[in-house]
């Protein structure tokens, strides 16, 4: 399943999403690219969206979750990748 959390992270003068699949990477590049989505925005595990595409991610198909809940899913699904030299 495509998952996003709320628009709460800051950088560059806006806010930001995460995008993430619970299934698989092959799964979250395809819905990234039916959206347009840069390939620049992919960050080891998810997609980084702007908080102006929200609502349109989310009519796409994107199940709505906390932030806590996204990463949860993606560490049960094995597929999350954090930063180098975090445990």
């Amino acid at each position: 399943m495509i998952l996003i959390d709320p628009p709460n992270v800051s950088g560059h003068g806006r806010l930001w999403s995460h995008l993430a699949s619970d299934e698989s990477y092959d799964e979250l590049h395809a819905f990234a690219r039916t959206l347009g989505i840069p390939q620049r925005g992919f960050d080891r595990d998810h997609y980084d969206v702007p908080a102006e595409w929200y609502d349109d991610v989310v009519a796409a198909g994107a199940e709505p979750v906390s932030s806590r809940v996204l990463v949860s899913r993606l560490v049960e699904a094995g597929l999350r990748r954090r930063k180098p030299g975090h445990a």
